[in-house]
């Protein structure tokens, strides 16, 4: 995949969108929709950050723990989209998802605020919580437990990388004669095709 050239173009042209809505001033240009299943088959999407990608596809990461995690580890199949109103573009990205290498965990995890590091310690992300004040105990709990020492990164809290086999670019044409371009893996290689809208 890494140098079918029918790939490196979609990756090409993703590069140029992410650095696009990047000069958009947007607070978060690179928020993007991640829709998971369930291993009944029941759907889920929610709002989450790219934290990086290249040739091997988009990463965020997240606690495994949490509803998204669970429904990652029983069924990796995922999709991603971005789409930046101002412009007029979205992306659509489908494939498997698969955990990023421990390292690549830890530097990120450095570069995180102290604050957030202590979160992703105190919460329990997804499960039931009985008030606000449980949850702020036990921020309090691991910040003295940590004191002014390095925070290390929770085994559960990692990044998943979507390694893709369908990238769709969509672009606003006016009387919504818009344009759709499809990147798709085959058994054969990467193939790419105009869609009508």
């Amino acid at each position: 995949m890494g140098d079918d050239p029918v790939y490196l173009a979609a990756i090409k042209r993703f590069d140029q969108v992410i650095e696009d809505a990047q000069r958009l001033g947007l607070k978060e240009p690179t928020a993007m929709a991640l829709a998971t299943v369930s291993a009944k088959g029941r759907p889920s999407v929610r709002i989450v950050l790219m934290r990086g990608h290249d040739a091997g596809g988009p990463v965020f990461y997240t606690n495994s723990q949490s509803r998204k995690g669970q429904e990652l580890a029983t069924n990796p199949q995922a999709a991603l989209c971005f789409y930046w109103d101002p412009a007029g573009l979205q992306v659509r990205i489908e494939g498997r998802v698969e955990p990023v290498e421990s390292s690549q965990s830890d530097l990120y995890w450095s570069t995180r605020p102290r604050e957030s590091q202590i979160a992703a310690w105190a919460s329990q992300q997804s499960q039931p919580l009985r008030n606000e004040t449980e949850l702020k105990r036990q921020f309090e709990v691991f910040q003295q437990e940590f004191s002014d020492q390095p925070i290390t990164r929770p085994d559960h809290w990692f990044g998943y990388r979507l390694v893709p086999d369908r990238i769709e670019f969509w672009a606003s044409r006016p009387a919504r004669l818009h344009e759709r371009i499809l990147y798709e893996k085959s058994a054969a290689g990467w193939t790419v095709t105009r869609l009508q809208p």
